[in-house]
């Protein structure tokens, strides 16, 4: 696989610009904003989100239907998401389209001003929002896990709020979020598309150059300590929906693609797991059983979700246990982690291959790292890992005594 080479640049206000030049008639180009739901105050949960919806509902220069508008009409596609660190707003064009698309996301960033009118009608837009994701146990599990282990921190809060945070929102949050966090050292720009740099950096400083500096980035929150937890409640239809998981290493630890491997080989996409050879295929538990590992900034948690009918739940969960300790004190084969690796290598290509999702990920790793791995860099990575360091990281992350489960029961 080619490696990519991007270019990348810095403007005078302290604006990270990260370029990839592509041959694709298809051109994407997104802001990445350290904005997510962790740097929210107590009483602000779900603000974050809800600016993402607001961010569209009028600039000083156009009104919602001629920002939804301006890229729809040339075929064109504008987007956004929160996270619990970032929030990004991006687009997909064809690539005559690039001047157009800098220009509406520079509009979006600097000048929205939250009419009213508007605002009141995306608090319906989010209440409804929220009781969709209240009415799938299957999502809803997940951040209620996530909620249980950072309790007491806004790691653990949910990114859309509750309907009475939603509802108390008002102008002026939103003005103050923006404030605090639309600053150029906290954000990146970034662009994949047929285009020279020097192109794209011209257009960036026309659009973007206003945007205030603080010489400074956002404080993060620190952690705290975490117990674990076992919860049973009933809040599904149907199936047992379960999770079993604890702390993981961060981004910035030795661990992390050790840990990004190991999860992968448990139960990542790839129909080969060994949690999905086991539960679904050898014993037909589960249709769906998967292991996810989450990094944040300074921390991180592993999670393996199964659905299930309630008289195979505890049979399930035994063989994650049994898995899982099998991974602790069995060095995984020279041919069997060969093996992994090079999935994890394929998938991660495949994954590069989306332009959408590369000009997002090119824009987080310079938001988080202040660097862009070469494929090379990342291929290096996987294969100096051994055996033995796989081991060590199952022992410090997998440790039985440190596992906290969440299940939700069909109601009788």
């Amino acid at each position: 696989m080619m490696d990519i080479k991007p270019s990348i640049a810095t403007l005078s206000n302290g604006l990270r610009v990260v370029h990839l030049q592509t041959s694709s008639p298809v051109a994407h180009f997104g802001v990445t904003i350290l904005a997510g739901s962790r740097f929210e105050e107590s009483d602000e949960i779900g603000l974050a989100h809800f600016l993402e919806h607001c961010i569209f509902k009028g600039t000083n220069k156009r009104k919602a239907y001629h920002i939804l508008s301006r890229l729809d009409a040339v075929g064109g596609e504008l987007n956004a998401y929160t996270a619990k660190e970032e929030m990004c707003v991006y687009a997909s064009f064809s690539k005559q389209y690039l001047e157009r698309a800098i220009e509406l996301i520079g509009d979006l960033i600097t000048n929205s001003n939250f009419p009213q009118k508007e605002i009141e009608k995306e608090k319906e837009i989010i209440i409804d929002e929220i009781n969709s994701y209240l009415d799938n146990p299957s999502e809803k599990i997940f951040d209620d896990f996530e909620n249980e282990l950072f309790k007491g921190h806004s790691l653990g809060n949910n990114i859309l709020g509750d309907k009475e945070t939603v509802r108390g929102f008002s102008k002026a949050n939103l003005e103050s979020y923006v404030n605090r966090f639309f600053i150029a050292e906290n954000m990146v720009v970034s662009c994949v598309g047929d285009f020279q740099f020097e192109q794209v950096i011209r257009m960036v400083e026309q659009n973007f150059g206003c945007v205030k500096s603080a010489n400074k980035l956002i404080k993060k929150i620190p952690t705290i300590k975490f117990n674990s937890f076992k919860i049973k409640s009933e809040e599904s239809n149907y199936q047992v929906h379960a999770i079993v998981g604890g702390l993981a290493p961060s981004y910035s630890h030795d661990h992390r693609k050790g840990m990004t491997l190991l999860t992968n080989m448990l139960g990542g996409p790839a129909l080969n797991s060994r949690l999905t050879l086991l539960i679904r295929e050898k014993y037909g538990y589960s249709y769906n059983v998967e292991a996810n590992y989450n990094p944040y900034i300074d921390t991180g948690y592993w999670s393996i979700y199964f659905g299930t009918d309630s008289k195979y739940m505890d049979k399930t969960m035994s063989l994650i246990y049994k898995e899982l300790n099998s991974i602790r004190n069995q060095k995984v084969g020279v041919l069997q982690l060969q093996r992994a690796k090079e999935q994890l290598k394929g998938q991660i290509a495949l994954g590069m291959d989306n332009n959408s999702g590369l000009m997002q990920g090119l824009g987080k790793s310079l938001l988080f790292f202040d660097h862009i791995d070469t494929i090379s860099e990342i291929y290096k990575g996987i294969d100096h890992l051994t055996s033995s360091e796989l081991m060590e990281i199952a022992n410090c992350y997998f440790d039985d005594k440190q596992f906290s489960e969440l299940i939700f029961t069909p109601a009788l």
